[in-house]
């Protein structure tokens, strides 16, 4: 591995059970990935692991180990190839770094990286203008906490509350039940729900909580430190629908924007309007709303290749 192994933060990785031998990927994440790092940028490692035969024939399969000291995370490979057949962002872009990134890869990491289109579908749309949609709220609210009037901000947070509802069902297929929001000096929520799992409702409710605390963490907000964070929300809401379009267009996963880089770069330095912004955004929305009507992708991935690869890939362990 292309890690200092001298170092005693990264000893978990040889030193934890699961991990040592069984790590078959790891490659640098973040910024640093996408190419849009700075003085101040941490080195964010991301990887998968195939599960010991031990883990497997008991069925204590981890889905996976976090390092906040290093920034590191490494996914089980059951929970990896979940992720990857949604598309979620902050995975499946593990498969589009460049190979000078990538500090770790064995024969499995090869075969999945080799085969990393079998995970692509129209999912991506959802997935990508999910995850954008989230950094363009971000930026709303902790402008609106800073100049709007109260029923404005009301709508802010109302249209938050809207998309983590959506996302709720569709995380927790909380299908039955029915939201509706009044707005005004306070908003007044109705809900028309029955016979929802009583885990997956306080899961939903303890996701509400907290949009909620972070959003009224924005009024006591220090505006030099925190704008540096809001310039970065608008270089992540550019770069996702970047890297969405090229998904549905057919280019593959695209992680370093090379060519997007000085767009990028500017944006997280603070030299674009936050109104330009939300011009740009509304822009590359509706680019990635034609790349999925015109796209030639599957409407989901083909389960039963992923299945063979997953299979193919224990089959190492196991024999």
């Amino acid at each position: 591995m292309n890690i200092d192994k001298n170092n005693p933060a990264y000893k978990f990785l040889t030193g934890d059970a699961r991990l040592g031998k069984n790590i078959a990927y790891l490659t640098i994440s973040g910024s640093r990935a996408y190419g849009t790092n700075n003085e101040n940028s941490d080195t964010d490692i991301r990887g998968f692991a195939v599960e010991s035969l031990d883990s497997i024939l008991t069925g204590k399969i981890f889905e996976q180990i976090d390092d906040d000291k290093t920034d590191t995370t490494i996914y089980g490979l059951r929970k990896f190839f979940k992720l990857c057949t949604e598309c979620n962002p902050n995975v499946i872009e593990m498969l589009g770094t460049r190979p000078e990134d990538i500090l770790y890869i064995n024969a499995a990491g090869k075969k999945v990286r080799d085969n990393a289109e079998i995970f692509l579908s129209k999912l991506a749309y959802q997935k990508f203008v999910g995850y954008a949609t989230a950094q363009l709220r971000r930026l709303q609210n902790a402008l609106a906490h800073d100049s709007y009037p109260q029923k404005e901000k009301n709508l802010h947070i109302m249209k938050s509350i809207e998309s983590m509802m959506l996302t709720c069902k569709n995380e927790y297929g909380l299908n039955n039940a029915a939201v509706n929001f009044e707005l005004g000096e306070e908003i007044l929520i109705s809900v028309d729900a029955k016979k929802l799992p009583l885990q997956k409702f306080l899961a939903m409710n303890a996701g509400l909580s907290t949009m909620l605390n972070n959003y009224a963490k924005l009024n006591k907000r220090n505006r030099k430190k925190d704008d540096n964070h809001l310039n970065k929300h608008a270089m992540h809401l550019v770069r996702l629908y970047l890297m969405g379009i090229d998904i549905l267009e057919g280019r593959g996963i695209i992680t370093y924007r090379e060519k997007d880089l000085p767009l990028l770069k500017t944006i997280r330095a603070g030299e674009i309007p936050f109104a330009e912004i939300f011009k740009m955004a509304d822009e590359y929305r509706k680019k990635i709303e034609a790349a999925y009507k015109n796209t030639r992708l599957p409407d989901f991935p083909d389960e039963n290749k992923i299945d063979m690869l997953l299979i193919e890939i224990y089959k190492t362990v196991l024999i």
